[in-house]
């Protein structure tokens, strides 16, 4: 097995989850296009297709149990309800804003957790707060701003559920660090999925209706590429550092960026929407460098 700088590793089994985690990126990006393909063919509510992606995942993810006859063992109620409503909520605000606005504009803001996570790690823990990242994080949310307001310095209201989605899916990434602690793979997504799709149809139970074949089409391709995403993303980070997967996971800003135009009749990004998304993704790059370093020096210290 070869490494290269970082933690980067070289072998068939790295090769095999890299390619699983681009996968899920393209996958996750894939569920988002199919919402702008159904357009032309009828009006179907976001929240149908957020509820469609809870309910398919929820019954795989029950078979999965029941063919391995596997039981779920929870520990942490107060961890896996945090993650599924809070991970409920930014699946909602991420479909809102690719109906809202554009599919790039969606995913590139919806990618913007990872600053939300650098942001509440600078103000909650002292020894996360450095000069560098500061100025990286901030320049980051300068190109969020001209994604927010492209062309001109007004703001675009609708572009707000981007943002919301990748505000509410920093606090998920946080609860599932936290629930990993106390659960396995198969008890979070259970607890994720179930009272997703259970949240899901609670608020908005007068989108969701008996869909004709079409509907029902659109809404079992954009919950299976979306499903087949989750689990892609679970197996490729078994074989990867956290710095490949950081990286690799963000390369759905630069597909959406320059497939938008072509798979998903978006119109072509603004230079200043480049200037934002290169922004956005070279300091999702940075920021997932530097966790892996941090990780790395935590361990020289306890060994």
């Amino acid at each position: 097995m070869a490494y290269l700088s970082d933690g980067i590793r070289v072998n068939s089994e790295g090769l095999l989850g890299c390619l699983a985690v681009f996968c899920s990126a393209f996958f996750f990006y894939l569920s988002t296009v199919v919402i702008r393909w159904s357009e032309p063919w009828g009006t179907i509510d976001p929240a149908f297709f957020v509820f469609a992606r809870f309910f398919l995942g929820f019954v795989v993810i029950c078979s999965i149990l029941l063919i391995r006859k596997q039981k779920i063992s929870a520990r942490r109620y107060d961890l896996l309800i945090a993650r599924s409503v809070t991970n409920c909520l930014a699946v909602y605000f991420f479909y809102k804003a690719v109906d809202m606005t554009s599919v790039a504009n969606g995913n590139i803001l919806n990618m913007t957790f990872p600053l939300f996570v650098a942001v509440f790690s600078w103000i909650f823990l002292k020894d996360q707060r450095d000069l560098l990242t500061s100025a990286i994080v901030g320049i980051a949310f300068g190109g969020v701003w001209l994604i927010l307001s492209p062309g001109s310095m007004g703001l675009d209201m609708n572009n707000l559920w981007g943002l919301a989605s990748g505000f509410t899916a920093s606090f998920s990434i946080i609860s599932l660090n936290l629930s990993r602690q106390f659960h396995d793979s198969e008890t979070i997504l259970f607890y994720m999925f179930g009272l997703g799709a259970l949240i899901t149809f609670a608020c908005f139970h007068d989108k969701i209706y008996v869909p004709d074949i079409r509907s029902l089409y659109y809404l079992f391709l954009c919950a299976g590429f979306g499903i087949c995403g989750q689990y892609l993303l679970t197996l490729g980070f078994r074989y990867v550092t956290a710095v490949e997967g950081g990286i690799i996971s963000s390369t759905r800003i630069l597909l959406a960026a320059i497939l938008g135009p072509y798979i998903a009749m978006d119109p072509p990004l603004s230079p200043s929407g480049w200037i934002g998304a290169i922004l956005i993704f070279g300091a999702n790059i940075y920021l997932a460098i530097r966790k892996a370093k941090n990780i790395n020096s935590d361990r020289k210290k306890n060994s």
